[in-house]
């Protein structure tokens, strides 16, 4: 597959839920739908609720290279053909993309969600602080441990966590990549990353930027911006882009939860995420 999307090209995803307005998810750098699924069950009663697979990731096809326009296409692509408006969440590169998609396709949206990342270019560190003692980005880092982890003579899971032990420290994280990590077949089947690691890796200064919009563009739907307390991916300076390109937003900043939002307190996220949609669909 290349990034020019075709008509043949979809995005890997399933949904929960069988009636009710459609809401659909899409998750961060490294991550898969299937991340959502708490979240998702927990809307379904009223909702169907598709998590889908970003390019590269999960079951969805890979490209050439990581784009935020090409990315947003493709997105653009499956939610044109659900035939009705929708809800958009996304998390981190997640949220960069559907952000990009809304200012280009806003006939898609019904509204927006969009989770502890803002339309503005990152630096190379982790976070957004002048605190000389924090760490630099660990992305590079985590793409260089799943490369170097020796697939051929792998023999279990564990062996694999112990593997990246060195480079990814916590636990959280670790079990969170190797969610990407599965064997073809079974038994002995060979171990393979559903990551499309070279081209990430490559790309990885891509996704640190915000592409920009259409001249005048704005998408002037109803936004919900939720970022964790503890996070400096959504700093103060970050708000008069937002309410330039999305007038309409509401930020939410949930306490103790850093940039997980949804993972560290689900809850509370399940909660404001209800809230707004029964908000949007009252309209």
């Amino acid at each position: 597959m290349t990034a020019d999307a075709t008509s043949d090209e979809r995005l890997a995803g399933r949904t929960v839920g069988e009636a009710g307005p459609r809401v659909v998810f899409v998750h961060g750098l490294f991550g898969q739908g299937k991340n959502w699924t708490t979240i998702a069950k927990g809307l379904a009663g009223g909702h169907r609720v598709t998590l889908l697979d970003l390019p590269n990731h999960g079951h969805s096809p890979w490209t050439d290279r990581v784009d935020y326009v090409d990315m947003a296409g493709l997105l653009a692509d499956e939610l044109a053909s659900y035939g009705e408006p929708v809800t958009l969440v996304g998390h981190s590169m997640g949220g960069k993309v559907a952000m990009t998609l809304a200012l280009r396709r806003p006939e898609l949206l019904r509204g927006l969600v969009v989770v502890d990342i803002a339309p503005v270019e990152y630096p190379l560190t982790g976070g957004r602080t002048d605190d000389p003692d924090e760490e630099a980005s660990p992305f590079e880092a985590y793409i260089a441990a799943m490369r170097a982890v020796d697939l051929g003579a792998l023999r279990t899971r564990e062996d694999a966590d112990r593997a990246l032990r060195e480079a990814v420290p916590s636990t959280m994280v670790r079990s969170f990549l190797l969610q990407s990590l599965v064997r073809e077949g079974v038994g002995s089947g060979r171990w393979r990353w559903r990551l499309n690691l070279e081209t990430l890796e490559r790309d990885l200064g891509e996704l640190r930027g915000f592409p920009e919009p259409p001249p005048g563009a704005t998408f002037d739907g109803p936004v919900l911006w939720v970022a964790g307390a503890n996070s400096h991916y959504v700093l103060p300076g970050d708000r008069d882009r937002m309410d330039a390109l999305f007038p309409s937003t509401r930020l939410v900043k949930v306490k103790n939860a850093g940039h997980w939002v949804h993972s560290e307190q689900p809850e509370v996220f399940l909660e404001t995420v209800r809230r707004f949609l029964d908000a949007v669909e009252d309209e």
